[in-house]
């Protein structure tokens, strides 16, 4: 049997490509998203030694778009697929436990109105079954963290709480919560330590650019550092290609480039926007026909939700095909003025304008075209997990095809247990649903929080201190000690965000960082909701020089990379 390992309360990542040369893995792991990022933390810490390498940065594409909304699958009730309504709200209640820090229930509203299918009977049935299928959703969860039933308000009650709705028709609403992450990127890194604290060995752009095999048999793959040009061979008993949209380019280089892709994506889309709403998030109909083929309850439209985040609102999510390279996917300018007025049509109180945009997030997910229309498409309704031995006959290789943030360490720990079986290996139960992360470990977060923001800490205030509970949870205090040793690090990088320059080198030390889209984008969430200044940038980018010897030249060139991200993300 095998002894199952737990996360060093100390975890750190090291970034040391060559080294992933030096031994045979018992699984190498392609693609440092949600997905792949799951798998490395359930297989490191069922005692498998782990190899992950990403392309980019650990993050950086489909999993940092992201409507911040953890969903226990009210939605699935039209379809009546209470399996997939039982696995979220599993999955939502494991992350509001081992991440107490960033995972909070959050109060939705959804309007409802003269109209039988939107109307407050069948919301009430709605949100009752709701509650009977989720009877265990407060499971082991701290009482501050519980997710209470749903009830069924007046017109006056949904007026109070959103002012801007527009009373023609309204008769009351529907009122329940599911759970908003405060920071993705956070919980990506958080899950990540706790993969490097179990052993897991961990390289950011690192691309796959073939593999290794003895006949029918993968044995391993070559990779190419991005930083340095160097190639390595990482052997391992098992691959796992966690690839997301670019999974069926991994395989092309197993398979031949003549080969098709098999699978087709549509572009996900959340708008970040001046607030519309406040303390709850709103469901709203939208006024575009909208066909779901697998639905039994057919509302003949799609919800979008406008959440407060920050002191912003998150709206979405809006889907488009695509069909081109995932590495050059973009929304376009007439994307964007179409989902505004999409908003506007549903929400007119909203009157949304194009400068209110502040940024926009966009990922790709696996898609399914209705009636053969690339135009009319819909997200792939189930995860898949590809045994290539048994559709393929190339043995020890896996392919993981995820659809869903809440769910992937339910998938992840589906597809460890076939890693071990592969393996040969004497089954070890996983234990990520019930071990926190690093950052994570504290009883009663908001009890810490509030007796921790009692103290006074020199060089930092109060709002500053409140922002480092809710990004490094138990943790804090890590990012403290840099202030010890030199007062400079206290300082706030801008005056726009509490971020503090402590965040700045422990994410470069600590955490991997490597390019200033890094620090600006996950390490930090100074660039999340928008443009910071380039005051920022240039703050950071001299930090990372002076702790990564860059030359003048490079620290240009990265200030210059993130200014085009949000280029391309603005307009």
């Amino acid at each position: 049997m095998q002894a199952l390992r737990i996360c060093s309360l100390t975890a750190q990542m090291r970034r040391t490509v060559p080294q992933l040369s030096q031994k045979v893995y018992d699984v190498a792991i392609i693609g440092g998203g949600i997905y792949g990022i799951s798998v490395a933390r359930d297989a490191a810490m069922r005692g498998l030694s782990v190899a992950l390498v990403e392309q980019g940065d650990f993050g950086n594409a489909t999993s940092a778009n992201h409507h911040k909304i953890i969903h226990g699958g009210l939605r699935y009730l039209q379809h009546l697929n209470l399996k997939r309504m039982r696995e979220s709200i599993r999955e939502r209640t494991t992350l509001i436990r081992i991440a107490p820090h960033l995972v909070h229930p959050m109060l939705f509203l959804i309007p409802t109105y003269r109209d039988f299918l939107q109307g407050k009977l069948i919301m009430s049935v709605a949100l009752t079954l709701n509650d009977l299928i989720s009877f265990d959703r407060n499971r082991n969860l701290e009482c501050q963290q519980i997710i209470p039933p749903g009830r069924i308000i007046s017109k006056a009650e949904c007026l109070r709480l959103c002012p801007s709705l527009d009373e023609s028709r309204l008769t009351g609403g529907a009122l329940f919560f599911d759970a908003q992450v405060y920071n993705p990127d956070r919980l990506n890194l958080s899950l990540l330590l706790s993969a490097a604290g179990a052993g897991a060995d961990l390289a950011n752009y690192a691309q796959v650019v073939g593999f290794l095999r003895h006949r029918n048999t993968v044995t391993g793959m070559r990779v190419r550092d991005l930083l340095s040009g160097d190639m390595v061979e990482v052997r391992a008993r098992v691959i796992v290609n966690c690839a997301g949209p670019w999974i069926d380019c991994v395989l092309q280089l197993l398979r031949g480039p003549e080969q098709q892709q098999r699978i087709k994506f549509l572009k996900a889309v959340v708008l970040v926007t001046r607030p519309l709403v406040q303390k709850v998030a709103l469901g709203i109909p939208s006024r575009f026909r909208y066909q779901d083929k697998d639905t039994l309850i057919n509302k003949g439209h799609r919800y979008f939700f406008i959440s407060p985040w920050r002191n912003t609102s998150l709206i979405g999510t809006f889907q488009a095909p695509y069909g081109g390279d995932p590495g050059a996917c973009e929304v376009t300018e007439q994307e964007i003025h179409d989902f505004i007025q999409q908003v506007n049509a549903a929400f007119p109180g909203a009157g949304l304008k194009r400068n209110e945009v502040h940024f926009v997030y966009h990922g790709l997910l696996p898609r399914v075209d209705i009636d053969g229309q690339p135009s009319d498409v819909q997200l792939i309704k189930h995860y898949e997990i590809y045994d290539h031995a048994a559709e393929e006959g190339i043995d020890r290789l896996i392919s993981v095809l995820g659809i869903k943030y809440t769910t992937a360490r339910g998938v992840a720990e589906k597809t460890v247990d076939l890693v071990l079986q592969k393996l040969g290996r004497t089954h070890v139960r996983s234990r990520t649903a019930m071990i926190p992360l690093p950052e994570g470990r504290m009883k009663r977060f908001h009890e810490f929080m509030d007796h921790t923001l009692g103290r006074k800490v020199a060089g930092v205030d109060t709002e500053t201190l409140r922002h480092l509970l809710l990004t490094h949870g138990a943790e804090f205090e890590k990012i403290l000690q840099y202030g010890e040793e030199d007062p400079k690090w206290n300082q706030l990088v801008t005056n726009n965000s509490p971020v503090i320059k402590a965040q700045v080198i422990h994410g470069i030390r600590e955490e991997m960082a490597q390019k200033l889209c890094d620090v600006i984008f996950r390490r930090t969430d100074l660039g999340t909701a928008g443009h910071p200044g380039n005051e920022c940038f240039v703050t950071c980018a001299e930090i990372m020089a002076a702790e990564l010897g860059w030359t003048k030249k490079r620290l240009s060139q990265e200030i210059e990379e993130v200014e085009s991200v949000f280029h391309r993300r603005q307009s």
